[in-house]
């Protein structure tokens, strides 16, 4: 008799947490579990903006699964579409080939993507900081933009590679944004041709205040030290137009730019829209203890479900953060080891632990368990939470040793060559148009067998 199959969908926080739980509390003889993903490594999101400066490598925030993972099967492709009639998730392997998964259980955490809106040339021109790929992009892109300013004769050629805009004044914006203005900066250095005056960072958002969510008295603290190091912050503003060269604002200013950062929020991934289920803003709804209503044995979690936050009530829903998709991993796994043996499921409820944001150097704001912290003391607490957030040894002595290294040896400047090929977008990296149409999807269940 063939043993239960459990599918989850996802490998970062949300989904690698529920795999690697399942195989502590399930015996392999009790189910057979089975992870999709197109990377086989679980990126840790909140350090992306290391990256893209050059102070940590790649591999320090891409953990490898199959270091993490012992008895899953990892399925190296992509989710494109779901049958839950059929039981049946479609599967796009990243050689090409289509396949069905098949499962018993289905834990569908696949996370989120840049949110866009319906804005000219934000989808030929801008580039997001959500996927590894991005960051290295990014990070190729600006040293990029310093090379071809130094090399160029046309002073307004020079003054259009050399502004840089980042729209989105959330966690990964601001941090997007103070991380590469410390790159730049330093690079004046090694640049003795470029004008320190032409180099200039925007940081825009359409909000009133930058991070919210911190506080108004951190959130101005986080503006202050900012706006002391030269970045531009314009608050209430949003983005027109887009073109190649150039970045309008809503308040008219139109700049001479090649670069364009987006980080104006997450939406949920394409697919859950390919069931039939009911969500709020895109997240597909579940009960608190993460079961999704109508579908049988499927759970959601993560950026992709609209979690009741019991901790806070009032209908609050839980923010698309790390320490909630960690432990909400946690709660999936437990619950579907407990159907499996008949038990009580647990809803999922967590008090939030506090926010960091990490400004470089010795400056950061953070709110760890409501204490708000400046400074050196937010600093060791920010770097603290993410040392302790990655979940391998390797991984936090490689962070550890590169934030070493940088503060002792500063920034290196150098370009890998992506700018050789044709410009990135956004859909180029986050795949968002991968997904199939409930046809398609049923044409795929009807005629694939088990793989």
């Amino acid at each position: 008799m063939a043993v239960p199959r459990i599918v989850i969908v996802g490998g970062g926080f949300a989904g690698m947490e529920t795999a690697r739980r399942l195989e502590r509390i399930l015996k392999p003889a009790e189910a057979e579990l089975r992870l999709v993903t197109p990377y086989a490594y679980q990126l840790y999101l909140p350090l992306l903006p290391h990256v893209a400066s050059g102070i940590l490598t790649p591999q320090s925030v891409a953990v490898p699964l199959r270091r993490l993972l012992h008895r899953t099967v990892i399925v190296p492709g992509g989710a494109v579409g779901i049958d839950p009639g059929a039981k049946a998730v479609v599967v796009r392997k990243i050689n090409g080939e289509t396949s069905v998964e098949h499962y018993d259980y289905l834990v569908l955490a696949p996370g989120s993507v840049t949110r866009q809106f319906d804005i000219p040339g934000v989808d030929q021109h801008a580039v997001g900081m959500k996927t590894l790929a991005e960051a290295a992009w990014v990070r190729d892109h600006v040293i990029s933009q310093l090379d071809l300013a130094s090399a160029s004769s046309d002073p307004f050629e020079r003054e259009t590679r050399l502004q840089f805009v980042v729209v989105g004044g959330g966690y990964a914006g601001t941090e997007t944004a103070a991380y590469l203005h410390h790159l730049t900066t330093a690079a004046v250095q090694r640049y003795p041709g470029l004008d320190p005056a032409l180099i200039k960072w925007h940081l825009i958002d359409i909000a009133p205040r930058l991070m919210p969510e911190l506080g108004e008295r951190l959130g101005a603290k986080a503006l202050a030290i900012l706006e002391r190091r030269g970045l531009n912050i314009s608050l209430g503003v949003s983005v027109a137009e887009v073109t190649r060269n150039t970045v309008t604002f809503t308040d008219g200013r139109t700049l001479p730019c090649h670069t364009l950062i987006w980080t104006a929020g997450v939406a949920p991934s394409p697919l859950i829209a390919t069931l039939d289920a009911e969500t709020d803003r895109g997240r597909l709804i579940v009960r608190p203890d993460l079961t999704v209503p109508g579908l049988d044995g499927v759970l959601a979690l993560g950026d992709a479900a609209a979690v009741p936050d019991l901790a806070k009530g009032d209908g609050a829903i839980c923010p698309p953060t790390a320490q909630h998709a960690m432990r909400q991993g946690w709660t999936a796994a437990k619950n579907v080891a407990a159907s499996l043996r008949g038990a009580p499921l647990t809803e999922y409820r967590h008090k939030d632990l506090g926010l960091v944001v990490d400004l470089g150097g010795v400056q950061a704001v953070s709110k760890p368990l409501g204490l708000e912290l400046t400074g050196a003391p937010a600093q060791a607490v920010a770097r603290g939470y993410h040392l302790g957030a990655l979940r391998t040894v390797p991984a936090r002595l490689r962070t550890l040793t590169n934030w070493t290294l940088n503060a002792l040896a500063s920034f290196d400047f150098v370009r890998i060559g992506f700018q050789a090929g044709r410009p990135a977008t956004l859909k180029d990296f986050e795949r968002t148009d991968a997904y199939l149409t409930p046809d398609l999807i049923l044409s795929h269940t009807a005629q694939k067998s088990v793989s």
